[in-house]
Parts: C-alpha cells; structure tokens; sequence
C-alpha cells in the first residue's frame, strides 16, 4: 500500500470523530464527499480522515462499515478516501478498551465468526468479551483496521494523528513506508507489536505525541526537520482538541484539525480544505 500520493486539485481532510455518526457526516457532507444517502459523490475529491474513529461514542460499528464503503466508492470514482489510524484505534487492537462505552461493548456483539471461547479471552469480562474478539490482531474488525495507513504524504502535506518527529524519519519516506507496513502487519496478526513501541505506541510515537500542539520554538524546529525530510510543505494532525476551532501555527507549517466535533466534546463540525497554496477551515455553520 503506498505511503505518498499525488497532489489532487481539491484536499480536504478532518479530524476525531470518536463513536458520534451524525458529526461524521456532516462532516464528510461539509467537505462535499457524500449525500443526503451518504454515497460518494465527490468524485475525483480526495478526503483524509486522522484517526480516531473509535471510544466515546456508541455510533463505531457504523462508522467503520461507512467508511469502507466509501474508501471502495471513492476509488471507483477516481477519488480517495484515506481513513488512517489513532491512538484510539491502536489502543482496542491492544486490548486497551478504558474508553469505551457501554453502547460501544454492545455494538459488537452478535458477529458473525468471533472466537469468544478462546482461552486468551477468559480473563475479560463477559461484557467486552465481543469487542476484545473483534478488535485483537487478526479479528474481524482488525482486518478492516489493517488495511489503513497510519501516516500519509499527500502531494506536500503529511496526515498523521499526533505528528511525525525527526526521530521518526531519519532516512525520509522509507522510514514511513516500513512504520505503516509494520503496524497493518501487527493488526492483521503477523506482526509484533514490541517493535512499534518507540516509534508508534510509545508517548512520542506518531499516533501519541503532542509536540505539535504548541508553538512551541522547539516544537517549530522539530516540524521543520521532518517536513525537510519528507520533502513536504505543511503537517496535518489531529489528537489534541482545538477548543476554538482549527487553528495553525509554525509560519503555517502546522495545522491541527482535531475541533472536538464529537458529541462527547460538543465541539463544531469542521474540516480543512486544501486548493494549492490555500489551507482554509471550512466551518459547518448553526
């Protein structure tokens, strides 16, 4: 699965949805990618999606099986839907279920093949045994998370849930191409996850860490020597909720699209457009 893609006429991406249906589509209708029956019609539009899909919210189940339908559509249309990977998503595939929901446990029972009398799976209780199936590498729905990137290069801008640092990229785009190929194999379980702890599941992994959440001067440097690295422009992240709204920093390097939208934050509904040089928030007004 490739890592960098062309610049499209017209980008837009989002941020953490967190379990909440009708903020994703609003926000996806926002961004001119579905219908009032939430079929593709944005054509040759290109959406990225940064993770965190999952916990907070009781709508998951129903989020996924959209979003794969559409990534499908998309393509179809000669467009894309890239839906990468949080810190919340790596979290239930770790077996890390504190976040969620009782509606979010209930979601998953009653599907179809999960092994819910393997041994490994005694010592979770009843309750959360079906989700814990669902979501352990090689589960029903870590399959549909293992067919995702975790970062992605889109034509001069990087999409990542918490931010790719120096220290992630020493050698460039390799480096992310190998960091995505490792974790879709670990999900899909064929890998071990002891090998992403210090570049993914530790607290400055890719999907964990928030230096960009400041302006940081060192935060700054950082960004400019991985973008540098990468040969992009600008990053894009999610992770740490924008009380205000979208918001930018490092000279317009940075671009933090995690706006809370989700029900259990009651942030607005926003996304970021992406038209050449312009980086503009769009805003779902009322």
């Amino acid at each position: 699965m490739p890592t960098r893609f062309p610049a499209p006429p017209r980008l837009l991406a989002f941020g953490d949805v967190h379990g909440d249906l009708q903020a994703t589509r609003q926000a996806l209708r926002l961004a001119g990618a579905i219908d009032a029956h939430d079929r593709w019609v944005g054509g040759p539009l290109v959406v990225v999606q940064t993770g965190d899909q999952l916990d907070r919210g009781d709508d998951e189940q129903e989020i996924l099986d959209l979003f794969e339908r559409l990534r499908g559509e998309a393509q179809a249309a000669g467009g894309a839907f890239h839906v990468l990977l949080g810190n919340h998503e790596l979290m239930n595939v770790a077996g890390d279920l504190r976040y969620v929901t009782p509606g979010g446990f209930a979601d998953f029972e009653g599907i179809d093949g999960l092994e819910l009398d393997d041994p490994a799976l005694q010592g979770i209780p009843p309750q959360a045994r079906a989700r814990a199936a669902a979501f352990r590498p090689g589960g029903s729905y870590a399959q549909v998370l293992a067919q995702r990137n975790t970062v992605v290069v889109v034509g001069p801008s990087v999409f990542v849930h918490g931010g790719v640092l120096p220290q992630h990229v020493p050698h460039g785009i390799s480096d992310l191409e190998r960091l995505n190929a490792d974790v879709r194999s670990w999900i899909s379980g064929h890998g071990d996850g002891r090998a992403l702890e210090q570049d993914v599941l530790g607290e400055e992994g890719v999907v964990w860490t928030r230096l960009y959440a400041t302006d940081e001067p060192e935060a700054c440097r950082q960004l400019g020597e991985a973008l540098a690295r990468l040969d992009a422009v600008r990053m894009v992240v999610g992770h740490t909720v924008q009380q205000s709204g979208i918001s930018s920093g490092c000279d317009g390097k940075l671009w933090r699209i995690d706006v809370g939208m989700a029900a259990h934050y009651g942030g607005r509904v926003q996304v970021l457009q992406i038209e050449g040089d312009r980086v503009e928030p769009l805003s779902l007004e009322g």
